[in-house]
């Protein structure tokens, strides 16, 4: 019988972290349903519990010697080498944070939400959990076991409490889950053959660190498909073109909360995972398929924002904008230098407070005016100037203004590709002016006119509807004006965990044809 290992107090930190939204849910539960200012109060404390230990976690960890830290390792299935192994380093603690940063604003983003109230705030903390699990696992299986728990609530909450415009909401979360259910399947294979392969020592392992210790069990051959596989599956989740289309409609269709988390950091899953598994466990593979990968970023940059010019929908502005962005994260992968891998996890930070703070702002324009459609609206400024400011910051940091968080990371991931990938750097940056058009247009379209008469009864946001606007506001300016928070801590991930050595070798190493 295995014993069980002695635990600190310092590991207990991620899974009181897990735990207190999940806490919080069954609170929720076992309360009756019309208590529904009470639930709201639950799940706040619940997700700000939770904040607090990440922050804590963030502000102590150890850049030196850097590593994993806050770790917990329990056998849970011993014969098949699965371990209830969680940890942060460099790379996942910022994504930990960013979880918890937009989970709490998104509780209240959905302070006004009055149908079903306690189903909806039991599947969102549930929601939340999933992805703060999969940033958290340092075991491939528990990974695997979080990224599909999540799927199940955001089916839910599009049905039950999503909107219907340009698509009908049944159509938005078949399609979002269709497409999400065909990437974890093309995951799955390429986890069970990275299993096999690993195991061939007759010692199975799904635990990332021992994975990536036995390169050398891995032919090349094996590698290359393998990756593929894990293009197939982690490219659909960051909406990598083609697999990209669910991602608008899946926005478009969602309630607000559920749209801020999608954007803020589900699609980060697949970034995450692209480095974290794909880059630092399977190279060669990586860099056989980086060419590839990187001129199918440039599309999904240039095509998206092309694509966003035309959109009418707010929610499909952004939705589209998202899309193009990722292409950055995705280029910056593909580009297997540190520099750029440090650029890609600070943008994939940065663009998750954006999006947030910019669907937040969209569903209370859409919850006061009952509309999206940007010809439908104007000059909002003079009634909601408050609102005005929360969408301009967005609008601000989603096309890259010097002093925010987007900047920054926008120019240190075209520092790290512009040597390796020239050419895909120079067609990137021109997504920029695309962006500013479409941003800038569309702030003049909503928020700046003549005032309209129309819009008098409307409040602006006050009271909880703020605190996704100071949340956000002030990481887009603190973490754009003092950079070095950020992305001091990803370099030293970078660096400590390995993948600076790693992406150093495969840049030197010559890759053949795919067997």
């Amino acid at each position: 019988m295995t014993a069980l290992p002695t635990v600190s107090s310092m590991s207990m930190l991620l899974p009181f972290t897990l735990l207190a939204p999940l806490a919080a849910m069954l609170l929720i539960v076992f309360l009756p349903k019309e208590e529904t200012k009470t639930i709201k109060i639950i799940a706040a404390m619940g997700m700000l519990v939770s904040l607090v230990l990440s922050l804590y976690a963030f502000l102590n960890y150890q850049w030196e010697p850097g590593g994993m830290q806050y770790t917990l390792t329990i056998p849970w299935v011993p014969d098949l080498g699965v371990n209830l192994a969680l940890g942060v380093d460099g790379l996942s603690l910022p994504m930990l944070l960013l979880t918890n940063l937009i989970g709490f604003a998104s509780i209240y983003a959905s302070w006004n939400i009055d149908k079903r109230v306690k189903e909806f705030f039991v599947l969102l903390l549930i929601l939340i959990a999933g992805v703060m699990g999969t940033f958290i696992a340092r075991d491939l299986f528990i990974f695997f076991l979080f990224y599909e728990i999540v799927v199940i609530p955001i089916y839910i909450m599009v049905i039950i409490w999503g909107s219907t415009k340009r698509v009908t909401k049944e159509y938005a979360a078949m399609k979002l889950t269709i497409y999400l259910l065909i990437g974890s399947a093309f995951l799955l294979v390429g986890m069970v053959a990275l299993y096999l392969a690993a195991g061939a020592n007759g010692n199975p392992t799904f635990m990332f660190d021992q994975l990536s210790a036995r390169q050398d069990l891995y032919s090349p051959a094996f590698q290359k498909v393998a990756f593929a596989l894990m293009i197939v599956g982690f490219g659909s989740l960051i909406s990598m073109f083609p697999f990209h289309s669910w991602s608008p409609d899946g926005y478009a269709g969602a309630p607000t909360a559920v749209s801020m988390i999608h954007a803020g950091v589900l699609k980060k899953i697949g970034g995450y995972g692209l480095i974290r598994l794909g880059i630092y466990v399977l190279p060669v593979g990586a860099s056989f398929w980086a060419p590839y990968i990187a001129t199918l970023a440039v599309i999904s940059v240039l095509y998206a924002a092309f694509i966003a010019l035309a959109q009418k929908d707010l929610k499909y502005v952004v939705g589209y904008s998202s899309v193009s962005h990722m292409g950055y994260v995705i280029i910056a992968v593909a580009a297997l230098n540190p520099t750029a891998a440090t650029g890609a996890v600070g943008m994939m930070f940065a663009h998750g407070v954006m999006a947030a703070l910019f669907f937040s702002m969209i569903g209370f324009i859409y919850e006061k005016t009952h509309t999206r459609n940007i010809a439908d609206l104007g000059g909002l400024a003079h009634q909601m100037p408050r609102l005005a400011i929360g969408f301009m910051i967005a609008g601000m940091a989603s096309l890259g203004l010097p002093g925010t968080v987007n900047f920054i990371t926008e120019f240190t991931i075209f520092m790290g590709v512009i040597n390796v990938l020239p050419v895909h750097a120079i067609l990137g940056i021109a997504g920029i002016i695309f962006t500013a058009v479409y941003i800038l247009r569309t702030i003049a379209n909503v928020l700046f006119g003549p005032r309209r008469a129309e819009w008098d009864h409307l409040t602006d946001i006050r009271g909880p509807e703020l605190v996704p606007l100071v949340i956000f506001g002030f990481v887009i300016f603190f973490a754009g004006i003092f950079p070095n928070v950020l992305l001091g801590m990803i370099d030293s991930g970078v660096t400590s965990s390995g993948l600076a050595k790693v992406l150093e070798t495969v840049s030197q190493a010559k890759i053949g044809g795919l067997f």
